[in-house]
């Protein structure tokens, strides 16, 4: 019988529930079991394709064209795996499911209830994903208390009704030390145990999150309050790297607890390869290469949001320990070398230049700037997807002397647009149908020899995820090769272009592909697109 870990958050949001559990299903794979996760996100929208990233983080596309939450993308990289669009599940889906076997009749006449069918629902989409699977990781968005996954939480109570011996919980929650009290503070966890148990759930297992490891005492408290064993209490500390998560949770045996709590049997553990390549060998790396990220959604009030680019980020670091460096990255937004030009000289501190993915106007003139800069002095870049666009845009204005090209999703209005829409996306834009309808998930790419895509992938076909609405424009084609834009990856049928380049001759690294292939990076696995990028950043 296959066993389900429900994983939940108490007190405060961006805790790291994704990386528990992703560290949880690394650590009980390790010991032999056939794991797999799903993320549940309380919200409406359907999937996350509609959601702004400045708010809600990274989009991940999934194999099969599922725009998802960032999460899913942690547990591919910790599982070393692919998800699909049954490992996701938002509300929005759930009652459009619902609503839809209403209207088709499917309740016979019932009368359809939130409270009966919604939580139907909910387990008949987890449970669809457990065949083949010894573990279930499910993780619940937001945190206890909250009005959106208190429907998710009865589901999950029903569950363990039904199989009280193959479901657990495990609460993710927060000791704040208050700067002038200087004393670590349980009551906002015994808060929200309380909350779980008024849905009637008991976790049976505490992530105590905190700046430092927690201490007897507190645990003592946890235990006595909380009404679970000192052991199930797990300090989670703050640490370097969220790779070195497994590690600590491995040291205090909570993978050895879980089994036992499930009644399973605890093999030998195979967490070497791990600590030896993703853990040990970053400590002993003392060199860095410089990279700068250009981006639009950065810039959350008078903070940074990094997750806008998750995925990104952590497929420069694997590339980077592969090439035995530290990568460290330098968050600049494209509007300042709009409002400030003179800027770009700076970008000559840095070794590699990444533009990545995006949407609309705001700050491509500065991208575009950026792009020119990087070209003509020779500074390593790689472009994804907009980055790949915009690449074009500045070769042909440049280079070309098109003027005024652009991209049809900038400017329409363009004498150029050397990127336009494609003619299947114009019909959907026109009517408005914009959620889920991209160029979504895995196509196949035809790599053409004698190119640095070539030489980086070592074959000549592969398979990268998408994700976008605007395609390279074939009435530029031939002018843009003839003068040096070279063409390396399309797709089978030779009608889209995939992957754009510079020849080595002209430039040590300039390329752009329309894909997105941080979403096949994992830790273990580094994509060599962005391997061979920091090599050349190195160099």
């Amino acid at each position: 019988m296959t066993k389900y870990i429900f994983v939940v958050g108490g007190v405060i949001s961006g805790l790291g529930k994704g990386i528990a559990t992703s560290t949880l299903g690394l650590l009980l794979k390790s010991r032999g079991l056939k794991v797999t996760a799903m993320k549940i996100d309380p919200y409406l929208n359907v999937d996350a394709g509609t959601m702004n990233p400045t708010e809600h983080g990274e989009v991940f596309v999934t194999k099969d064209g599922l725009e998802t939450d960032q999460d899913i993308g942690n547990y591919e990289r910790f599982l070393d795996t692919e998800l699909f669009l049954k490992n996701y599940m938002t509300q929005g889906m759930v009652w459009k499911t619902v609503i839809e076997k209403e209207r088709n009749l499917e309740y016979k006449g019932k009368c359809v209830s939130p409270w009966q069918h919604i939580p139907e629902e909910i387990i008949r989409r987890i449970k669809n994903i457990s065949q083949g699977q010894d573990i279930v990781l499910i993780e619940v968005g937001g945190t206890v208390g909250e009005y959106e996954n208190l429907i998710f939480l009865e589901a999950g109570r029903r569950m363990k009704l039904e199989m009280p011996e193959s479901v657990i919980f495990i609460l993710v929650s927060y000791l704040p030390i208050p700067s002038k009290v200087g004393e670590m503070k349980t009551k906002p966890t015994q808060n929200a145990v309380q909350t779980l148990n008024s849905a009637g759930i008991q976790p049976d297992f505490i992530l105590a999150r905190s700046e430092k490891p927690i201490d007897a005492k507190r645990k003592e408290k946890i235990s006595f309050f909380c009404n679970i064993p000192l052991d199930n209490v797990i300090s989670s500390e703050d640490v370097n790297s969220i790779y070195e998560v497994p590690l600590n949770y491995f040291r205090q045996e909570l993978d050895k607890k879980i089994l036992k709590k499930l009644r399973l049997k605890i093999s030998k553990s195979n967490f070497d390869e791990w600590r030896n390549k993703i853990i040990k060998k970053p400590r002993n790396i003392k060199d860095t290469v410089e990279i700068a990220m250009i981006g639009k959604y950065f810039s959350t009030g008078d903070f940074t949001l990094s997750d806008s680019y998750i995925s990104v980020i952590e497929a420069i670091k694997h590339a980077a320990w592969e090439n035995d460096r530290h990568a460290h990255l330098t968050w600049i937004d494209a509007e300042e070398y709009e409002k400030n030009p003179k800027k770009l000289e700076d970008l000559k501190n840095y070794d590699g230049i990444v533009v990545p993915g995006g949407f609309g106007t705001r700050g491509t003139e500065g991208i575009i700037k950026t792009i020119n800069f990087a070209r003509k002095n020779k500074i390593p870049y790689l472009g994804l997807c907009y980055g790949m666009q915009l690449a074009t845009v500045e070769f042909s204005r440049n280079e070309a002397k098109l003027k005024n090209a652009n991209t049809s999703e900038i400017n329409p209005k363009s004498p150029h647009q050397v990127i336009h829409v494609m003619p299947e996306q114009e019909k959907l834009l026109e009517g408005k149908n914009y959620g889920g309808t991209m160029r979504l998930g895995a196509y196949p790419c035809k790599i053409k020899k004698n190119t640095i895509a070539y030489k980086t992938y070592k074959k000549q076909n592969v398979l990268e995820r998408h994700r976008h609405r605007y395609e390279f424009n074939n009435d530029y084609r031939d002018k843009l090769e003839n003068l040096g834009l070279v063409i390396s990856g399309t797709s089978p049928n030779n009608k889209l272009v995939e992957i754009i380049e510079l020849s080595e001759k002209i430039h040590p690294f300039f390329v752009g592909v329309q894909f997105h292939p941080e979403f096949q990076s994992h830790p273990l696995n580094p994509h060599p697109i962005f391997v061979n990028f920091i090599k050349k950043a190195i160099k």
